[in-house]
C-alpha cells in the first residue's frame, strides 16, 4: 500500500454529515466534470440514514455545496435477492431514507439501477444481468476491464464485511467478474449480489461511514492489526489506499491509535 487510507472523526453524527456532505459533493462535481455524470454505487446497513442527513440538508447555494442529483447515476454495491418493497431489500431501505424525501424540483432525480425481480431465485443470472447494466452503462466489455465508479459509498460489518464481501469467503479471490453472486451469505438473506473487490479497488474514490462504540473493535483491527488487514473492508484499505476516506463517529474509534484527518 501507498499512502494510507484517510480516517475523519467527529463528536457525532450530526457533525459527520455535514462533512460527508462536502465529500460526496467534491466527488460529484469530478465525476460531472470528467464524464457529465456521477455514478456512484450505495450499499446498505446504517448508510443510507446518514447519507439523507448529509445530502438533503440545505445548502448554500454554492457549486460546492449543491446536489444535483440530476446528474446521478445510482447503482447498488450489493444487493439482496428479495423483492424491491422487502425490507431487506437495499433498494427500499435507500428509497425510505433518502429517494422518496428528495426535492425533485429543486435538487433534480437520479437515476437508479436496480436488480431484476424475475431473477430472484437466481442470483448467478441476477449478478450476470446487473453486470451487463454496468457493461452497458460503463463501455463495452471488450474495452474497459473495469468499470470506474466515481464513488462508492460502503459500510462496515462488524466482522469487517463490506458489500456482500464476507470474511475468508472465495468470492474474494475473484479477479475476472464484475458482480459476483453468493447463496450462502453468513448474515441473512443467503442470496446476494455485489461487486467484485476488483471493481470495489478501481472506483476513483472509496468512502466508508461507520458509527457507534459497536464499531470500535473491529476498526482497531481492521485499521491497526495484520489480522484485520485480510479482512474485506481491510483489503479495500491495502488495495485502494489514499482513496480511501473513513467517516466515523468519535465512539467508534476510541482508543484507535491510526492517525485521523484534522479536515477534509
Amino acid at each position: 500500500m501507498g499512502k494510507p487510507p484517510s480516517l475523519y472523526s467527529f463528536a457525532s453524527t450530526s457533525e459527520l454529515a455535514p462533512a460527508l456532505r462536502t465529500y460526496v459533493i467534491t466527488q460529484q462535481n469530478a465525476g460531472i466534470e470528467r464524464h457529465g455524470t456521477f455514478r456512484v454505487a450505495v450499499s446498505g446497513g446504517s448508510l443510507p440514514k446518514t447519507l439523507a442527513q448529509a445530502l438533503l440538508a440545505k445548502g448554500n447555494g454554492t457549486p460546492a455545496d449543491t446536489v444535483d442529483f440530476s446528474k446521478w447515476e445510482i447503482f447498488f454495491a450489493d444487493e439482496r435477492c428479495v423483492p424491491l418493497t422487502h425490507e431487506d431489500s437495499n433498494y427500499k431501505l435507500l428509497k425510505d431514507e433518502l429517494l422518496d424525501k428528495i426535492p425533485r424540483e429543486e435538487l433534480g432525480e437520479p437515476k437508479i439501477y436496480n436488480i431484476d425481480e424475475k431473477l430472484l431465485d437466481d442470483p448467478q443470472e441476477m449478478a450476470d444481468q446487473y453486470e451487463k447494466i454496468l457493461v452497458s452503462t460503463f463501455a463495452a466489455r471488450d474495452s474497459v476491464k473495469l468499470p470506474t465508479f466515481d464513488l462508492l459509498l460502503l459500510g462496515c460489518g462488524p466482522d469487517g464485511h463490506t458489500c456482500s464481501l464476507f470474511p475468508n469467503h472465495p468470492l474474494l479471490r475473484e479477479q475476472d467478474a464484475w458482480v459476483v453472486s453468493i447463496s450462502d451469505s453468513p448474515k441473512p438473506p443467503p442470496k446476494r449480489i455485489s461487486l467484485s473487490l476488483p471493481v470495489v479497488l478501481h472506483a476513483a474514490k472509496i468512502a466508508f461511514v461507520a458509527t457507534g462504540a459497536g464499531k470500535k473493535d473491529i476498526l482497531k483491527s481492521i485499521l491497526e492489526t495484520e489480522e484485520g488487514r485480510g479482512l474485506p473492508c481491510g483489503l479495500v484499505n491495502e488495495g485502494a489506499g489514499e482513496k480511501v476516506a473513513w467517516f466515523t463517529d468519535n465512539a467508534a474509534v476510541e482508543g484507535i491509535s491510526f492517525p485521523r484527518r484534522g479536515s477534509l
